[in-house]
């Protein structure tokens, strides 16, 4: 039996266009190669061998077994005290060791986890590199590839990816993550039935608005908009958007989930899971647009009624006399009088230039979208053969569907080959009773399922014209089909033609499954930059954003309560604001300035792959510093200002040197000396230098560099980048990204395009 696996992206339809959330047009890759993988659910019984990952033991003796913190009997281990913590610093030196050798000599390799209870050791994503090299680094004493077993709660990929719940240990716990920090949702509301929202243990609180829709998780609930009082509109979240976002900032720890029938292996957190909220609702009723107006307003109320860090996964392309510059100065301000504003990047990528405002504002902290490997999937099944399929946004199906497929070939289109039911089609056949196999094309999926149906179809499958998967979303427009639309990738679809006639079944329920490879990807859709007119390095900070599983209101699904997976730089923002929260309930004395360097100058390097080729990047233009790493944040102890530098466009001529100023403060309690430098080898073309390089800083005390940026003879026009590392204590504490363009670099379209809509 052949079972090929691809990995899921959920494209919401046409109202969720303005919130940035991906058209229809963006897909996730599979791999490469666009090798089938046969991968085990989550939840199977038995384990299997994970040879991506390893975990290394060092050789020191961890505390369970250390003569100077084992436990006598029938005693435990007593974390608190003198011994302990000396141990606990001398075990935690060994583990830096390592990791100093493992940057040195095998850069690919990235630890995820560090352990020092019951052993000394760390985890490793191995990102190529061999055992064989692991064991060869001083202090090793045995290493091997980890297991994939049934699961235990609590195992949160989103979270596992940025490092969150070494931030919550840092932080003091998952009980103190984001406590007394509120985080303000500037979206479409929250549904606060959702367990996620639950307040008991939350101590009583003043709450504004419509107390139905409020409690001491969600504080304030306000709604905003010139029809709202007319149309009879209220705070209820009747998008999910809204509710998905919030989820993602603060659902309460480990909350058990399922979607589509499918239990989720571990139980769900937000990344500031001790944080209260407030739902400012720019996105009344089903409709999903705002005017600058109703955004500036809710930005004002959340900053008045005390909000730390607001949540705006929202954006809209730049038109001049739009209100993108105000907002962008909104943003701006804000952050200025200490409220950290996360902004999505937008969904117009892959492509320079595509970054959405206000995201574009220089002290947003603004959003890139990453994958994460991990989807409820069905599998349609033709001739004894499994194949992933995407169930859409029409109808659904509760009971295991079986009828005869009905191939609609046309060979104009390629690569499927088969027709794609556009109104400019030819009409499809009568199809009564039969499941209607049809192509990914050019019109929206609305279309071309109500085509198939108003044919007599019971059901239609979309063939998809890459290995990847989408889930199917509406237009918005009337009337809306009834029968259930999936998608299949491209090289089982081609399989699937081939049985016209023989009966297919889609199930009611789905599985839950894990794709290592396609983790940490940028999304394909993910803005990138520079912005217009400034060329600023946007995105500043990547997050997940791709197949993100969160929190929806109840009425969207029959599941009680109701989960989902989306996808977009909407998703990947709320983690941003998440970590940010914990990082100021951490350090409440920060600014918000130093707060957002802490997301962005600690994210981790040489993790992410290219949307397209899948080889590792850096480029700062799509990934910005990084994949933001919470527990490195919340660790911080060098901020910069600004976080990345830009150089703007330099000529070619002689003397044509800028100069930028970098301000770096020591956020720690101690004092330290920092040396700026830029790291790595420099560009052919530009010669980027700081001075001064050193300087002896007193707690909270700052310096400020200079960093020119000067083409050298005969540099080509083309994009540069470079990198400065801030050092102390002999470390890496903080890195910052350089950009410039020499003459007119690749020039910029005048304005961003309109996103197309759910075209297929």
């Amino acid at each position: 039996m052949r079972s090929s696996h691809a990995t899921v992206l959920t494209v919401t339809g046409a109202v969720c266009l303005a919130l940035s959330v991906p058209s229809a047009t963006s897909a996730l890759s599979t791999s490469a190669d666009g090798a089938d993988r046969v991968l085990a659910p989550y939840g199977q019984s038995r384990s299997t061998v994970d040879s991506g990952h390893a975990i290394v033991r060092l050789a020191g003796a961890p505390l369970a077994t250390s003569p100077r913190t084992a436990p006598t009997k029938s005693k435990r281990v007593d974390l608190r005290s003198t011994a302990a913590r000396s141990e606990r610093a001398a075990l935690a030196a060994e583990r830096n060791a390592f990791k100093k050798w493992l940057q040195a000599n095998a850069p690919r390799a990235q630890v995820t986890g560090e352990f020092d209870l019951a052993l000394n050791a760390v985890a490793v994503r191995l990102g190529g590199t061999t055992l064989e090299t692991l064991r060869a680094a001083p202090g090793v004493s045995f290493v091997e590839m980890q297991g994939v077993f049934t699961p235990v709660a609590h195992e949160d990929p989103d979270l596992q990816l940025i490092r969150g719940q070494q931030a919550w240990s840092a932080a003091g716990g998952e009980a103190s993550a984001g406590a007394g920090v509120k985080v303000a949702i500037i979206d479409s509301g929250i549904d606060v039935s959702h367990p996620c929202f639950d307040d008991a243990g939350y101590a009583a609180s003043p709450q504004v608005g419509d107390p139905a829709h409020t409690n001491n998780k969600v504080v304030v609930s306000r709604v905003y908009g010139n029809k709202v009082a007319k149309n009879g509109l209220g705070a209820a979240d009747l998008n999910g958007h809204g509710t998905h976002v919030a989820g993602t900032v603060a659902c309460n720890a480990h909350t058990p989930a399922s979607v589509d029938g499918a239990g989720i292996p571990y139980d769900p957190s937000g990344v500031a899971p001790a944080a209260t909220l407030g739902a400012y609702n720019v996105f009344p009723g089903s409709e999903g647009s705002a005017r600058s107006e109703d955004i500036l307003e809710a930005m004002e109320d959340a900053y008045a009624d005390g909000f730390d860090v607001a949540n705006m996964s929202l954006g809209g392309a730049r038109n001049d006399g739009g209100g993108a510059f105000l907002l962008d100065n909104a943003v701006d301000n804000l952050d200025r009088a200490n409220m950290v504003v996360a902004v999505a990047a937008g969904n117009e990528g892959p492509g320079y230039w595509t970054v959405h405002y206000p995201g574009a504002a220089p002290r947003a902290l603004t959003a890139g979208a990453s994958t994460v490997g991990h989807a409820v999937v069905r599998n349609l099944l033709v001739a004894g053969a499994e194949h992933d399929m995407a169930i859409g946004d029409f109808g659904d199906v509760t009971t295991d569907l079986t009828a005869p497929l009905r191939v609609v070939p046309d060979p104009a289109v390629t690569p499927q080959g088969l027709s794609t039911a556009c109104d400019s089609d030819p009409a499809l056949p009568t199809m009564t009773g039969q499941i209607a196999v049809l192509a990914r094309g050019v019109c929206d999926f609305t279309v071309k399922v109500r085509n198939a149906q108003n044919a007599g179809a019971v059901a239609a499958v979309v063939v998809n014209r890459e290995e990847a998967l989408l889930t199917m979303s509406h237009n918005g427009l009337e009337p809306q089909p009834t029968i259930p639309g999936v998608m299949i990738t491209l090289s089982d679809g081609l399989e699937v033609v081939t049985h016209d006639g023989e009966n297919a079944t889609i199930p009611a329920t789905g599985t839950y499954k894990t794709f290592p490879e396609l983790t940490n990807r940028m999304a394909s859709f993910s803005s990138q930059g520079p912005t217009h007119g400034d060329l600023l390095i946007k995105p500043d900070v990547v997050a997940p954003g791709a197949d993100v599983l969160s929190a929806q209101p109840a009425w969207t699904c029959e599941e009680d309560p109701c989960w989902t997976f989306l996808g977009g730089t909407s998703m990947a923002t709320p983690h941003l604001a998440g970590i940010a929260a914990v990082v100021r309930g951490a350090h409440p004395a920060w600014s918000a300035a130093e707060v957002r360097s802490a997301v962005v100058n600690t994210a981790q390097q040489n993790v992410l792959t290219h949307p397209e080729t899948g080889a590792v990047t850096n480029d700062a233009l799509i990934v910005g510093a990084g994949l933001a790493d919470a527990a490195a944040a919340v660790g911080s102890s060098v901020a910069l200002d600004p976080v990345s530098l830009s150089f703007g466009a330099i000529s070619k001529g002689a003397g044509s040197t800028v100069t930028r100023s970098l301000r770096v403060t020591n956020t720690s309690d101690s004092a330290t000396s920092v040396s700026v430098v830029v790291s790595g080898d420099a560009p052919d073309g530009v010669t980027f230098r700081v001075t001064p390089g050193t300087a002896a800083l007193a707690p909270g005390a700052s310096t400020t560099v200079t960093v020119t940026a000067t083409p050298t003879k005969g540099a080509a026009e083309a994009f540069y980048q470079a990198q400065v590392d801030v050092r102390a204590g002999g470390a890496v504490a903080a890195h910052g990204m350089l950009f410039t363009v020499v003459g007119q670099g690749v020039a910029a379209p005048g304005q961003h395009q309109t996103p197309p809509g759910q075209l297929s």
